[in-house]
Parts: C-alpha cells; sequence; structure tokens
C-alpha cells in the first residue's frame, strides 16, 4: 500500500536517507526542513517533495557562530519554537498517513486539531532523562561543562513521549531507557539506522596491508573518528592513552583522533597532545581512506542512539572497541568482530588494548572474519520496517 509520509526534521540528519528510500518504493513523501531545495537536491531529493523554511536554516548558521551561553539559550529556545510553528502550520494543511518527525520538534503538530495525523516520533538517543543524567555525571567527573538538554527542552520531549502516537529509537540501549523510564514498551519501536557503508568496504589490498602490519608487529594504529565530545566519552579516553603511555612512546601503539573538538576540551586535551595525532573534521567522502589507515577503531561512548561510525569502521574491517551505550550490542560479535564493554572503564580498553598487542594473529583471523562475513543494512531495509511500523500504525490507530 503506497502511503502518503510526512518527515519534519531540523536540519538532515538521516531524514533524506530515508526520505530517498521510501521515494525509491513508491510512497509519496514530502521532507520539511530548513535546508534549501537545491541544498537537499545534492542528497538525492527532489525539489517539489521538500518544503523549506531556508531562511531559518541561514539564520541558525549564524547564531552558531554566538558562544555567549546567557543569550544563546534563549535564542535557541526561540529557533526550535519558530521551526515548529513553520512546520505545524504547514502539515496540517494535508491530511498523512503517518508523519514522522524529530523529537523537540513535534510538540505544535502535537497540539495541533486540524487534520491530526498519526505522528511517528523520532528519538535519535536515549531517553532525554537518561540522557541528562548520564551527561550530568559526566560533568562532575570531569569538572567541566557540559552541553545538555534545558529543563523546557525535557519537558517539551516529555510531551511528545506522551502524546505522540510511537517513538522509534535506533538501538536496544535506547528502547532501554525509555522501559526505564515507564514509558510503555507498545508505544516503542526499534528502528535501526542504515548506513551508505559500501563506499566503506575495503579492497583486498587494503585488508592484505593490514594483515600485513598485524604480522609484522608494527605500531598497532587505534583510530577514533567522531566528535571530541565529552558524551563521546573523551574522558576515558585519555584515561586509555594515560595508561598506555609508555607503550605509546615505545610505539607500540598509536592513537589517531578524527574529528572536531568541542570548544571547551581543547585545554583539556593539551596535557596529552603528545599522546595521539589528531585531524579536524574530514568530510565523510574522504573517510574510507582514513579508516584503511587503521588497525583497531575505539569509540568509549557514554551515550549515543546510534553511532553511524561504528557501521563505517565495521563496513571497514576494522576490529571495534566501544560501550553497550550505543548500537554496539547489535553490530558487534564479541570477539569475533570486536568487544563491547560497561562505560566508564577505560581499564577493559587497556586490558583488550594490550591483548591484541600480544595476540596479532588473533587479531589478523578478526580482520580476514568481519571482511568475509559483513552484512550491510541499507536505507531500503530501514525504509521497508518503516513502512511496517506505519502500516501498523494506521491499522490499529495505533497502540
Amino acid at each position: 500500500m503506497k502511503l502518503k509520509i510526512a518527515v519534519v526534521v531540523p536540519g538532515r540528519f538521516h531524514a533524506f536517507h530515508l526520505a530517498c528510500a521510501l521515494l525509491n518504493q513508491g510512497h509519496d513523501v514530502t521532507v520539511f526542513t530548513n535546508y534549501p531545495k537545491w541544498a537537499a537536491k545534492r542528497f538525492g531529493l527532489p525539489p517539489k517533495q521538500v518544503r523549506s523554511f531556508w531562511l531559518h536554516g541561514v539564520l541558525t548558521r549564524v547564531i552558531e557562530q554566538v558562544s555567549w551561553k546567557f543569550i544563546r539559550k534563549y535564542i535557541d529556545k526561540g529557533f526550535v519554537l519558530l521551526f515548529s510553528y513553520w512546520a505545524a502550520y504547514a502539515v496540517r494543511k494535508e491530511k498523512w498517513d503517518v508523519i514522522h518527525a524529530w523529537s523537540g520538534y513535534a510538540t505544535e503538530i502535537l497540539k495541533s486539531k486540524k487534520n491530526r495525523s498519526p505522528l511517528l516520533l523520532n528519538r535519535g538517543s536515549a531517553h532525554i532523562t537518561t540522557q541528562t543524567k548520564l551527561l550530568k555525571e559526566e560533568e562532575k567527573r570531569m569538572g567541566l561543562a557540559v552541553e545538555s538538554a534545558s529543563p523546557w527542552m525535557i519537558k517539551r520531549e516529555l510531551y511528545e513521549y506522551q502524546y505522540s502516537d510511537a517513538i522509534a529509537v535506533p538501538s536496544t540501549f535506547a528502547l532501554n531507557s525509555f522501559i526505564e523510564n515507564e514509558v510503555a514498551i507498545s508505544k516503542t519501536r526499534l528502528l535501526l539506522l542504515g548506513a551508505n557503508t559500501k563506499s566503506f568496504y575495503p579492497t583486498e589490498e587494503i585488508v592484505a596491508e593490514r594483515c600485513r602490519r598485524l604480522r609484522e608487529k608494527e605500531t598497532l594504529r587505534i583510530l577514533y573518528v567522531g566528535a571530541i565530545t565529552a558524551q563521546k566519552g573523551i574522558y576515558d579516553l585519555i584515561q586509555i592513552m594515560k595508561k598506555l603511555e609508555k607503550e605509546i612512546k615505545n610505539k607500540r601503539f598509536l592513537f589517531h583522533l578524527i574529528g572536531p573538538v568541542e570548544p571547551l576540551l581543547s585545554a583539556y586535551l593539551k596535557p596529552v597532545s603528545d599522546l595521539f595525532i589528531f585531524t579536524p573534521k574530514v568530510p565523510e567522502f574522504e573517510l574510507p581512506q582514513w579508516y584503511a589507515k587503521g588497525d583497531i577503531f575505539i569509540f568509549p561512548t557514554i551515550q549515543d542512539g546510534y553511532a553511524v561510525v561504528l557501521a563505517q569502521a565495521h563496513a571497514n574491517a576494522l576490529p571495534v572497541m566501544t560501550t553497550h551505550h550505543c548500537i554496539g550490542p547489535e553490530l558487534i560479535e564479541e570477539n569475533k568482530s570486536g568487544w563491547v564493554f560497561p562505560i566508564r572503564r577505560p581499564c577493559d580498553f587497556v586490558e583488550k588494548l594490550l591483548w591484541c598487542d600480544s595476540h596479532r594473529e588473533e587479531l589478523e583471523k578478526m580482520v580476514r572474519y568481519i571482511y568475509h562475513n559483513i552484512q550491510f543494512r541499507d536505507w531500503e531495509k530501514v525504509a521497508k520496517e518503516f513502512v511496517a511500523i506505519s502500516n501498523e500504525m494506521t491499522m490499529s490507530g495505533s497502540s
């Protein structure tokens, strides 16, 4: 059955990939975004399928340069409301089989009485109460201010959890956080994301070169890709490097961090800057060449709804070390394609890295196992699961 779907997203996120896959399967999809139509077209979306509040997008990028927090919190609130009211007004002009709206931006749609279609809320992370608790704990642990949701945004999200028809989350970790916060399991839907990981799949030459480095006991190259923030576990990554300082200086390990650094963390990283090499954020299309140079991928995140970099690293046949608070448990076969640890346990990472260094033959077998057994999850599969959830909602009036 062909569905008429509205996707409401402040920006792009994974919405454009999902919308393109749904369009490919014959559904009528309209994306409400603050991206200009010409920019959305670069990601494969036909302009006629886009409703653009482009001025909001332009102003948002200007405001992002404002660093004064006491001003930003009021501006951010205003911009959330501006996009949300625009989206609610635009969406209610038509009748939809399902509205798929990003959390934090669905309140005004839910409050609208006119043409209110079933709403599948997208929550890309853990329940906001769990997320805030983890980040506040990390703030205390690091002794630094860590950005987290405002009380105003928490209130909005909780309202949306209560009044949306269903909530889509991208990992078991995120799903469990909703259950722990007493959201009915019948209301939550697990929708694992996709990734265009085929472009990250390595050539036989890249795998052979990685295996050669391992066999010949060259320096183990430990790769981290992603924003360098408290949320991503940078405190633990620093502890890991400190505990391995002797081995790093003896060239048993080389840590390479790729990604933008949160401004407050620049000074925090300075005392250990001799323990890693750093590359600022690089375009996604350049990432495969950086993954190819790695031997192990490390990602000690405190909380991530999904963490697409894990799927990218896995697709590149890199053994992965991460935590339970992301897609790790679904993605990784323990001791076959990597390892998953509890959060805030840097010693577990250190112990396994030392094991990798002294068990190169086993590590080489893991690389070859991943290479020959990788299973890609593309957006076409995600779209089919999204449609199944939407059909369930429309047929049952949602549970």
